[in-house]
């Protein structure tokens, strides 16, 4: 079967399973109700300072939205979920940029596979696999990391604002006072929820939206903390010293789980990346033997099969050597 009948019946299945997608999706009745009640909401949101605001908010993150930013979240499947991860990253990334970033990696990749002169299939696959995964793997290095950073400064800011609180300030002064001296992304965090409160929003509303942002469990004690302590009472200085405390010592427990398991990881790496290096050992030696695995369809249909065995093998690993808290 040659390579152009083989790139015709591909693209015509992408394309009718592209009109199937469009034709069928259709008005959602939910999201269009909710779009009108919004729109009433906006409408009138001069009897309230709290309404104005979200309706100021809205409008300008609108404008913000671009038309890239628009189709990309009609083609992205859960658009609300890659934006919060971009979120996460403290970077400047909207849905668009992701896209073509993605779609950049699948015609690079490509082009230079069939420059090579391998099937253009196999490189359509390949530049598919490229195009997902790299960025994919590239935001969720960067939201581990921001987040990484965010729990081993937390600690700090809480014994700042039990300082702060012992001194008499109020807990909406002493957050301002850590948005300003404790370094990023807590700082950054902090100053978001004291703009927030700002522009009319009640700090429980603030400290919910940047909750859901961070999806990390240290600041969701933090906010249950301070729920708890508005209803019942207390002494939240003594409360917030005792949580920074806790935090401290999850951490430290952390540490040595990452300890004890660095064999097990380091055991799941050599042998997950022990095929490949030896398929490119073999390769370097040989091209003329492991070049069958790019021209015979059979073989390709092999090595797929062998990949997803692997990556099947490689997950149950990662599975067994990762541990929560």
């Amino acid at each position: 079967m040659s390579i152009l009948p083989m790139f015709i019946m591909f693209a015509g299945m992408l394309g009718f399973m592209l009109l199937l997608y469009f034709a069928f999706s259709g008005p959602n009745v939910q999201k269009a109700s909710a779009k009108r009640l919004q729109a009433v909401r906006q409408r009138y949101a001069s009897a309230t300072s709290t309404v104005s605001a979200e309706a100021q908010m809205k409008r300008i993150l609108a404008k913000r939205d671009s038309q890239m930013d628009s189709l990309a979240s009609r083609l992205i499947p859960r658009p609300e979920m890659l934006r919060t991860r971009l979120a996460q990253t403290g970077m400047p990334w909207t849905l668009s940029h992701y896209m073509m970033v993605s779609a950049g990696l699948l015609i690079i990749i490509t082009g230079f596979l069939t420059f090579k002169g391998l099937p253009i299939l196999f490189g359509l696959m390949l530049g598919a696999f490229v195009g997902l995964f790299i960025p994919h793997m590239v935001v969720g290095y960067m939201m581990k990391r921001r987040i990484n950073k965010f729990t081993s400064k937390f600690p700090d800011a809480i014994e700042l604002l039990v300082r702060g609180l012992r001194s008499g300030l109020p807990i909406s002064e002493t957050m301002s006072v850590v948005a300003k001296e404790v370094p990023d992304p807590v700082g950054s965090e902090f100053a978001s929820v004291v703009d927030k409160m700002k522009i009319g929003k009640t700090m429980e509303e603030a400290l919910e939206d940047t909750a859901k942002r961070l999806g990390t469990p240290e600041f969701k004690f933090f906010c249950i903390t301070l729920a708890i302590q508005r209803e019942t009472g207390g002494n939240l200085a003594e409360t917030l010293s005792n949580l920074a405390n806790v935090l401290r010592q999850r951490s430290q427990m952390k540490l040595k789980i990452k300890a004890m398991s660095s064999e097990s990881k380091a055991s799941a790496y050599i042998v997950g990346s022990l095929p490949f290096i030896v398929f490119g050992l073999i390769m370097s030696i040989n091209p003329g033997y492991m070049g069958e695995f790019f021209v015979d369809e059979r073989l390709m249909i092999a090595g797929l099969g062998g990949l997803v065995w692997m990556g099947i093998g490689v997950f149950i690993m990662a599975k067994m050597v990762n541990f929560e808290i």
